[in-house]
């Protein structure tokens, strides 16, 4: 057989260079707060992230240019700054669930506040450590092509001589902000409604909500994977709310103990059918749509089935490789050792233990939902690794590895006789810090691969972690108390409504309460896994997004499938004009840019609005009932942007190719 050939990495084992630098480390933990908060705020609104390597990189690397510094600091930056992101992705998959259920009614308080952090920070640590003890086999199997880590590693590489797109993130990322900021002040309508009355029916029809946001999202996906989650959107107010309206309502004004059952609330005197079509959206499809959602993240899974099986079947060798293992003495080969691995392990275990009691109230159930976190833990940290590194973590199934544990966690408690909130919150707590630990494994395993590449060192990037893990965890609560209670006091319902519908978080609220207190609307839920069973059956490329679509407001998913559309007029261009390989790469790398810098510019200043809701600052407005016409403005802007400078910009035939960049 062969000999491998040696990695080779861009900096040297021997090359003295700085890299854990003060300047790196704040840079980082700035990142890593700001693109935590940004994805915090798409994930609630939207059910999607973006994965904050690329954004992390080219502004660390602008930042750090500034000051001569060097490429490992760049690198040192970039994994510190994108660690945000995990934890943002279990924050808002699981956290707003305590609020969803009941538990946490009022959503902050101090208690509620320390539990979070401490919640996130036990999950960030925990993938921290088993990400210590699984980085040199994954990192260094030439099997796992990591596409993201080599893109980012060539971003950095390419930085080196010049030119770093970084003019077209921060713009983008102005004028993401100042759209949003002329629709606060009601300078244009930022969405529209209109009513098609046909004999007793009556169909519910919105325009996409002007956001540049969404439309970033729309341009990143695609125009397959857009038009998949509209999809979810029309079958749920073209299709499901309609019709259900007009078979309980259509005939006859509903009587008033029929309505109060059904909506709890008096009857209007006549029916207003936009509130009709929005509550049977919210009462009898959301729950239709939960149920795809569940068969969904099982086909993910079982597509996976093969790679699951391998991750988890490495994971035990490999930790017993790092048990073992020989003493290394090379720079990039160093991990945190393994004695202090064992050691956070187990204070992370006993932290979480009084978390649990502290929830359930039962030392028995405390225990097993320590192990099963653990173990739980562990094996999808790993997974979510391995998984990473065939696909990237802007394709890693979070959610998913979530609900498993969510599903195994609640009928262990339901097994040993937990029941009411007690229960739901032990589960709720297992599934959170399982989320966090996965969700930060993968992010950790992809930067670990970028600085396996350009020669950083393992130890210092996992120790700058653990500081951007604290941070974050002690963050990233106040992003989420700001956007749910500015909401509320905007005239909204908080966590699960429509202006913060936190599908993922609903969902794991509405199965834990509905597995442990037996109170789920099962036959809608069972209506929406038959649903589910149908879209596999015709072939559906993703089940799970149509039902993400159906979920979320028609607003949402028609401004995301027109972001779509524009990817999909940019390709046409791109074939139009006969661009080669390299100028089609280049395209993509800023279009993707660009939409980024759209999504970070809104949610920062969609943060800004929600913050002066909650301390209850008036806001200047130039109208109180805005046109919708000048929206159709900023929609064409919008497509400009993200259309005429990606084009403009491809460079000449001959230039060199760019990295390839995915998110």
């Amino acid at each position: 057989m062969a000999e491998q050939k040696k990695h080779v990495p861009f900096v040297s084992s021997e090359t003295n260079m700085a890299e854990f630098t003060i300047r790196a480390l704040v840079i980082g933990l700035v990142l890593a707060v700001v693109l935590g908060a940004a994805n915090a705020y798409l994930g609630l609104k939207a059910g999607m992230t973006i994965a904050a390597t690329y954004p992390a990189a080219v502004i660390g690397m602008a930042i750090i240019k500034l000051f001569k510094g060097t490429i490992l600091e760049e690198n040192f930056a970039r994994t510190v700054g994108s660690i945000g992101e995990s934890i943002a992705a279990g924050a808002i998959f699981t956290l707003p669930a305590f609020f969803i259920a009941g538990i946490w009614n009022p959503f902050f308080t101090p208690g509620n506040y320390m539990l979070s952090a401490a919640i996130m920070m036990a999950g960030g640590v925990l993938g921290i450590m088993f990400v210590a003890l699984l980085r040199r086999v994954m990192v260094e199997d030439v099997e796992l092509p990591f596409p993201e880590s080599v893109a980012a590693a060539e971003i950095h590489k390419a930085g080196r001589h010049g030119g770093t797109g970084s003019k077209y993130l921060f713009g983008a990322m102005g004028f993401g902000a100042a759209i949003q900021a002329l629709g606060q002040f009601k300078l244009f309508a930022t969405s529209a409604d209109g009513m098609i009355s046909l004999s007793k029916g009556n169909i519910l029809f919105r325009s996409p909500d002007v956001s540049p946001a969404y439309m970033g999202v729309g341009y990143i996906i695609g125009p397959r994977l857009a038009a998949l989650n509209f999809s979810g959107g029309v079958l749920a107010w073209g299709l499901l709310a309609p019709i259900i309206s007009y078979f309980k309502f259509g005939s006859v004004l509903p009587d008033a103990a029929l309505w109060t059952e059904t909506f709890k609330t008096v009857p209007p005197a006549v029916v207003d059918w936009t509130a009709t079509i929005v509550q049977v959206w919210k009462s009898y499809v959301r729950p239709i749509a939960i149920g795809g959602m569940l068969v969904g993240a099982a086909f993910t899974l079982w597509k996976m089935r093969k790679n699951l099986i391998v991750g988890i079947s490495r994971s035990i060798s490999d930790v017993k490789k790092a048990a073992v293992g020989e003493h290394v003495v090379d720079r990039i080969e160093k991990d945190i050792s393994f004695k202090w691995v064992v050691i956070g392990i187990l204070l992370t275990g006993v932290a979480t233990f009084f978390i649990y009691n502290y929830f359930a109230q039962d030392m028995i159930a405390a225990l097993v939902a320590t192990v099963v976190m653990i173990v739980a833990g562990f094996f999808f940290a790993a997974v979510s690794g391995y998984l990473v590194g065939i696909i990237g973590s802007s394709n890693n199934p979070i959610s998913g590895l979530t609900l498993s544990t969510l599903v195994i966690a609640a009928l262990l408690m339901v097994a040993l006789g937990m029941k009411g909130i007690q229960g739901v919150a032990a589960v709720l707590g297992v599934a959170a810090v399982v989320c966090v630990a996965a969700a930060v494994a993968g992010e950790m395993l992809q930067d670990l691969k970028a600085g396996h590449i350009l020669g950083g060192t393992p130890w210092k990037m996992q120790v700058g972690d653990l500081i951007g893990v604290a941070v974050a965890s002690a963050v990233m609560f106040i992003p989420l108390i700001i956007l749910h209670e500015g909401d509320i006091k905007m005239g909204g319902t908080g966590f699960g409504g429509e202006h913060l519908p936190a599908p993922q978080a609903s969902l794991m609220a509405i199965l834990s309460k509905g597995i442990v207190s037996g109170d789920m609307e099962w036959i809608l839920i069972f209506t929406g896994m038959l649903m589910g069973v149908g879209f596999i059956m015709m072939n559906v490329k993703s089940p799970m997004l149509v039902s993400v679509g159906m979920y979320l407001p028609l607003g949402t998913t028609f401004a995301i499938f027109v972001g779509g559309l524009i990817k999909g007029v940019v390709e046409r261009v791109n074939a139009k004009k006969l661009f080669n390989d390299a100028q089609k790469s280049r395209v993509e790398n800023n279009g993707i840019l660009i939409a980024a810098g759209l999504i970070a510019g809104e949610a920062l200043i969609g943060l800004l609005f929600a913050g002066l809701a909650f301390f209850e600052i008036p806001v200047f407005r130039f109208f109180e009932t805005p046109s919708f016409y000048v929206s159709l403005l900023v929609f064409a802007l919008i497509a400009w942007l993200l259309i005429r400078i990606p084009v403009k910009n491809a460079g000449k035939p001959d230039d060199p190719a760019p990295p390839q960049v995915s998110m």
